[in-house]
This record gives structure tokens, sequence and C-alpha cells, in this order.
């Protein structure tokens, strides 16, 4: 079901062990620790591989994420405004990740323009809950989406690039 290049992506991105939400008042800080390690390394490896495409911080807590992505086609930069909060029963439930400003404009969105992840990501994270955290959801469920979905939305005019 994953390609070689996923596999080798997801190789990149250390597995989590603490099994903690939001309302886990002692544990919480310590996911969001090992959230921020896998981050970092993810990064930091799409960097050395000249393949960096998103930028990420979170609230003081660590339930709410914001930042920006952004995907290049055709030698054009296509930059995006990313947000989403971290659900209460993480890490069982997955993050719904939104591009606001693409909500409406794809049937592979829901409202608030949350991505579809349900076919593909929301089983492989299902099989690997406690493992999973945000640098897996955005290797495996925003990435694959912004390079099925921008070429799209760019070849039907849906989207263009912005006046720099």
């Amino acid at each position: 079901m994953v390609d070689a290049a996923t596999r080798k992506s997801l190789s990149s991105i250390p597995l989590l062990t603490t099994k903690a939400g939001p309302r886990d008042k002692e544990l919480w800080p310590t996911r969001v620790k090992e959230e921020y390690k896998a981050l970092i390394e993810y990064v930091q490896k799409n960097k050395d591989n000249d393949n960096d495409w998103f930028r990420l911080e979170s609230n003081s807590d660590g339930t709410r994420w914001f930042g920006k992505c952004w995907y290049i086609h055709e030698l054009i930069k296509y930059e995006f405004d990313i947000e989403f909060d971290i659900p209460v029963t993480y890490p069982t439930t997955s993050p719904e990740i939104a591009i606001p400003e693409l909500d409406g404009k794809t049937a592979k969105m829901y409202r608030g323009g949350k991505i579809c992840t349900s076919d593909h990501f929301k089983p492989l994270w299902a099989r690997n809950v406690v493992k999973f955290g945000i640098a897996h959801a955005m290797a495996l469920g925003l990435g694959p989406w912004l390079a099925v979905e921008i070429p799209d939305l760019v070849s039907k005019g849906l989207v263009t690039e912005k006046a720099r």
C-alpha cells in the first residue's frame, strides 16, 4: 500500500512513544516535545534533500498549530497558510489540517478548508496510533494532497501565483 519513496520519507521521521493528548495534563508536555523533535528532524531531512515545503509552530500549550506550506508547480511557487487543532482524542484521532484560502475550490476538502485524508491517510494513522504524530500527518496527509490537488487547481485557474 505504501510505495518505496513514501517508505524512505517515513524512515526519516522518528516514531513517537508517549500516548497522551491535550487532556492528559501530566504527559501532554512530553508528547509535545516528541512532536517538535520529530518535526525538526523531518524538516532538516527535507532541507538536506532540497525538499523544504512547510513551516509549523504551535501555541504555548501545543494544541493549536499554524504555519505555511508551499508547492512548486511548473517552476512557480504556490504558498498557503495552514492551521489545525489537536483533537481532544489525539493521538487516537489524527489532526485535520486546513488550508482556509482553498475552502470550496476542490471536492477533496471539507468545510473550513480541511483537506480530505479519509481514504488513504486515516487507515494508516489508525494502524500506527501513538507512533505517528504531526510530522507524519504532514508527510502522509498534506504532502500527497498538495501534490495531487495543486496542479489540478492551477490547471482549472482556481489557484494563481501571488504577486510579490
